[in-house]
């Protein structure tokens, strides 16, 4: 899995490793950290720190250590002044010798939120100042391919790449205010592509957006509770798909709604057939085009 545009990454950072996070970390972001965990592997950890002194050794602010001896753990404490605070320690352990992992960091206003492998594991409440963070560690028998830290919306692709059918993931699902702007070209010879907002874990479809090129028709629906909802086809405008064009699409989540742009020109809204719009967190594309771009606002 990749992300797009993070602003800040390292990539196959020899372990250990330490590297200054420009501009520090802001509530909203997220450090994304891809790797696998060597066979052998007694620990391994994560620190998110005040600098990188070693003597006197810097404050840290989130010290994530998973432990695989005896009786697997996760151990998660500060360090102020070159002494530990209490330890908080979880003995749920989604990370194994061996195995490849993926630990998302979610920076809140007054805690961290850690996910392992797309699901929610741990919360850290600080204890030291957030603003005071500026350099992240990684040690011990842990091999690291991506860190990248990320602005607060995102979209992740499971391909790496923007192949079609793409799918990828909102993070943090959507909330009202939210733009998705979808960049492609259409086939020469199309039939038709679709655009699915969807919720994980499950078949529902919040949003089906289908433009049908030889029928001139834009299509939108939502599959919920395994069926098709009624069918909406009306346009405030042209039909805006044409053959071996260059098209952008804009979708503005707004709190009762959803607001769809074709090329500036506004053409449809949509009503929320999904009330909580946070649990529509996966976007699918597929059919007659080549995707140039997607980005989440």
């Amino acid at each position: 899995m990749s992300v797009a545009n993070p602003r800040q990454s390292f990539l196959n950072p020899t372990i250990p490793f330490a590297g200054t996070i420009l501009g520090g970390l802001q509530p909203g972001e997220m450090v994304l950290i891809q790797g696998a965990v060597l066979s052998d592997a007694d620990r391994f950890q994560v620190d998110l720190t005040c600098g990188s002194s070693t003597k006197p050794r810097a404050d840290i602010a989130f010290h994530f250590n998973p432990r695989f001896r005896k009786s697997p753990c996760i151990v998660c404490n500060s360090l102020q002044q070159e002494r530990w605070g209490k330890e908080e320690i979880h003995y749920q352990m989604p990370l194994q010798q061996g195995a490849a992992f993926e630990i998302i960091i979610l920076v809140q206003k007054d805690m961290f939120k850690v996910a392992v492998n797309g699901a929610h594991l741990l919360e850290y409440k600080y204890r030291l100042d957030l603003r005071r963070v500026d350099t992240i560690g990684v040690s011990g028998k842990v091999k690291v391919q991506a860190i990248g830290f990320i602005p607060g919306s995102a979209v992740f692709s499971e391909s790496g790449d923007l192949s079609l059918p793409y799918k990828g993931r909102l993070l943090r699902g959507l909330s009202a205010g939210n733009t998705i702007t979808i960049k492609g070209h259409i086939s020469l010879y199309p039939h038709s592509f679709t655009v699915n907002l969807r919720i994980s874990n499950t078949e529902d479809i919040a949003l089906h957006l289908n433009p049908r090129l030889k029928a001139s028709v834009f299509i939108r629906n939502s599959f919920l509770d395994d069926s098709w909802g009624p069918e909406e086809n009306a346009l405030s405008g042209a039909f805006p798909f044409l053959p071996g064009e260059y098209f952008e699409m804009i979708i503005r989540c707004d709190a009762h709604l959803f607001k769809v742009a074709v090329n500036g020109v506004h053409l449809l809204d949509y009503k929320h057939r999904v009330q909580d719009v946070s649990c529509i967190d996966e976007l699918e594309i597929l059919g007659d085009l080549q995707l140039l771009d997607i980005k989440l606002w």
